[in-house]
């Protein structure tokens, strides 16, 4: 045994939807629970039946368990147990609850990525009604959200979160840590239908490739939860000197991110909500993943508060040709899609190239004209994707055609 004593979880306060486990070996006495909780007259019993049951499994027979619970759900009850027990004996124990059948839902390459809302992995209070806010994805954080002593807690945590949790429409995403460790962290998220895995300060291809071959090793093909898709995150110079290589170096990269965060640190600059000290970076970024035919995704707003700062900078975003940004609040979220939407003179212009070409081709004309300029394929090819997003964001009614436009 390691140690007569080991606690995981948080207690206190301020912390909601947790608990901190304390377990303490002991030469007799069987298996004890204390269960402190504001709501231990409702779920009293359950919570020491399930911690009798786990320590059971788990091979302990003269075992305390002390139980503070600030409202913890059974998931996060089971990661807290199983930390705790790991530290206690030194074993790698393994107890991930089952999945659920509304995890089993798989992601396209082509998908919307307007929106992407991080969560702490260690913080499950954040996680349990995230799906309500409807973003694009929603990323369970093992990097930088996450303190240094709680990441093997932490991956435990949102193992039990993709298995238990139902995040609706949002594509399932975990953000692992760097090097040896990101790739440790794919073991607790890859057999659980995660949909995409961002790779967090991303400099050389091989990195890319590296974390690529791990998954394909836990995640055979033709598995049951689809294909993981891979978004590298470019937070250094040297990132951004290869964002090309690393944005071809696997067919499973779908996006490209930048982090502005780091990356200004690393170039020296103080970041401005003008972003000047980063536009070589943004636009190089968006030029790589076009070149490779993938998303390129901006970095997120930092100041939460600051609403008309956040839609000038998604319009900017926008206007430089990212196709997405991240979130670290929720209220962020409407904002940024209402940046990214296409406005109604787009969409009305849209139309009428689409129109124009049809009826060229219609007509059999070589060449295609809306009043007296001539309109190139690359043109017609960027109005039907405008149409096409006006769609699926219900701005536009699939049968347009036949309403006309204005």
């Amino acid at each position: 045994m390691n140690s007569i004593i080991a606690s995981a979880g948080n207690s206190g306060p301020k912390v909601r939807s947790d608990c901190e486990i304390t377990l303490e070996h002991q030469s007799s006495g069987g298996i004890q629970v204390t269960v402190n909780s504001k709501v231990k007259t409702l779920y009293g019993a359950s919570i020491e039946k399930q911690c009798s049951e786990f320590a059971g499994a788990a091979g302990f027979q003269n075992l305390r368990i002390i139980v503070n619970d600030s409202g913890a759900l059974p998931f996060v009850i089971e990661a807290r147990l199983e930390a705790a027990a790991r530290k206690l004996s030194g074993r790698d124990l393994s107890f991930p609850p089952a999945l659920r059948n509304h995890n089993f839902r798989e992601s396209s390459r082509d998908r919307f990525r307007f929106t992407r809302l991080y969560l702490p992995g260690n913080a499950p209070g954040m996680m349990i009604n995230a799906g309500l806010h409807s973003p694009d994805g929603l990323i369970l954080d093992l990097e930088d959200s996450v303190a240094p002593a709680k990441k093997d807690e932490a991956r435990l945590l949102v193992r039990n979160a993709l298995c238990s949790l139902d995040f609706g429409s949002a594509e399932r995403m975990v953000r692992i840590n760097q090097g040896a460790r990101g790739l440790e962290d794919l073991e607790y998220v890859v057999p659980y239908n995660v949909n995409l895995v961002l790779i967090p300060k991303c400099q050389h291809a091989d990195e890319v490739v590296a974390v690529s071959e791990k998954i394909r090793h836990l995640h055979p093909q033709g598995r049951t939860g689809g294909r993981i898709w891979l978004m590298p995150i470019i937070e250094t110079a040297l990132g951004v000197e290869n964002a090309y290589s690393i944005a071809v170096s696997s067919p499973d990269v779908v996006a490209l991110a930048v982090g502005l965060e780091d990356l200004t640190a690393d170039l020296g600059v103080q970041r401005t909500s003008e972003a000047t000290e980063s536009l070589y970076a943004r636009t190089r970024i968006v030029n790589a993943a076009r070149a490779a035919a993938i998303q390129p995704i901006d970095s997120v707003f930092s100041d939460v508060a600051d609403m008309e700062g956040l839609l000038k900078t998604v319009r900017v975003s926008k206007s430089l040709g990212f196709e997405g940004m991240g979130c670290i609040h929720p209220r962020q979220i409407p904002v940024i899609m209402k940046g990214f939407e296409p406005d109604a003179p787009s969409i009305e212009k849209a139309q009428k190239i689409v129109l124009a070409f049809e009826e060229a081709e219609r007509l059999g004309l070589g060449v295609v004209a809306l009043g007296s300029k001539m309109i190139d394929p690359p043109v017609v090819l960027r109005a039907q994707k405008t149409i096409n997003l006006a769609q699926a964001m219900g701005l536009l009614s699939p049968d347009w055609r036949s309403a006309g436009t204005n």
